[in-house]
């Protein structure tokens, strides 16, 4: 399928094969080398990092062209990209991208979002990763916004700009022109109001998840909820290591 000298780019997504966010991420990036598409076959957001291990994963080849192919897996994420790159792509990809998510994976989100999940996997490849996502959580968003910030992106990790180590959270905002991109650190806080208490036509209860974000510092100018709500793209460096190193001297004094 792929040409050598070209670069080899995968893309994921958690929204599923037909999301509009994932056919236009895919779009952008043939513009820039060979792209292998493994996507969920269903609705998969909020997986974040998750393994199918008790269901036998089937791929389904839906398009193939020259420098083209789409999968789709009746798994995660994270299953998509795992299977892909143990099976199915020709060789390791030169650049992982994840999204256009609809919606952000600003703030705390990026733990629970399976947009990154891709993203942290690509990343254990030391293969540049980046995960888009866009503040329009419509059916059918009008990404057009988000392409500035997406080309940028896909040309520093195409001229080995980006540092591999780590991984990238891009959050776009919902406007006619993004003003210019911030990197900053993710805006820490909770989420509120997670759950709406309902009842079924048998008089049941049942709980619907919902929830609003709080950040803890709303006008700290070093984090992306600052400036997304400003018109600001913004990204973020990201590990999968959640080693809080700094405090192994002070446990391991008491333990």
């Amino acid at each position: 399928m792929a040409e050598r000298q070209r670069p080899l780019i995968f893309v994921g997504n958690d929204d599923g094969y037909q999301a509009g966010g994932l056919k236009y991420l895919s779009d952008i990036a043939r513009q820039y080398g060979d792209v292998f598409v493994a996507a969920p076959t269903l609705h998969q957001s909020g997986k974040s990092s998750a393994l199918t291990v008790e269901t036998p994963l089937r791929a389904k080849l839906v398009a193939e062209e020259a420098g083209f192919a789409m999968y789709h897996v009746n798994g995660t994420p994270v299953d998509c990209i795992k299977l892909a790159l143990n099976y199915l792509v020709p060789r390791q990809p030169d650049i992982v991208l994840s999204g256009i998510n609809h919606g952000y994976n600003s703030g705390n989100s990026a733990i629970y979002s399976g947009t990154m999940g891709v993203t942290f996997e690509g990343s254990f490849l030391g293969v540049p990763s980046i995960g888009f996502s866009y503040g329009d959580y419509g059916a059918e968003p009008n990404f057009s916004p988000c392409e500035p910030v997406v080309r940028r992106m896909i040309e520093l990790a195409i001229a080995g700009k980006l540092p591999t180590d780590v991984c990238y959270n891009v959050n776009i905002p919902k406007c006619d022109k993004v003003n210019g991109t911030k990197v900053v650190a993710a805006a820490p806080g909770r989420w509120t109001e997670e759950y709406d208490r309902r009842t079924d036509p048998h008089g049941r209860a049942y709980y619907w998840l919902t929830g609003r974000y709080v950040p803890s510092d709303p006008d700290n100018e070093n984090q992306d909820l600052y400036w997304l709500q400003r018109g600001y793209a913004t990204v973020v460096p990201c590990r999968a290591d959640q080693t809080a190193r700094d405090f192994i001297p002070a446990i391991s004094g008491i333990i």
